[in-house]
């Protein structure tokens, strides 16, 4: 059985950064994608960051471009999400979660499985 938890959110202030991590078990991770979405309060999830199994491809929403950077450690089983510059509204839960393929994705009807989100509140 597939398993995410991801761990790093909290409180931090307008131009912080946070690094989130998301360490997976069940199945062999170097494979497959590894992608990262958030939600807001009243709002829809929202696409934050995707890697390829491999770690070659990495993509990104236009919200994030340039201030967030998403990696992979295969030998530890964890991806991680580098959160810099942070804005009020990055404030959210951050979810991991994972596809059946080893291609990014942007959608999350694409992703098969997810973690129980972790909090990040940025207060300005």
């Amino acid at each position: 059985q597939v398993q995410l938890v991801e761990s790093g959110g909290g409180l931090v202030q307008a131009g912080g950064s946070l690094r989130l991590s998301c360490a997976a078990s069940g199945r062999t991770f170097n494979y497959y994608a590894m992608g990262w979405f958030r939600q807001a309060p009243g709002t829809d999830r929202e696409f934050v960051a995707a890697i390829s199994g491999t770690g070659s491809t990495t993509s990104y929403g236009d919200s994030v471009k340039g201030r967030f950077t998403i990696s992979r450690d295969n030998a530890k089983n964890t991806v991680y999400l580098q959160m810099n510059s942070l804005k009020p509204e990055d404030t959210a839960v951050y979810y991991c979660a994972t596809r059946n393929s080893r291609f990014v994705a942007d959608t999350l009807e694409r992703y098969d499985y997810w973690g129980q989100g972790t909090q990040v509140t940025v207060s300005s």
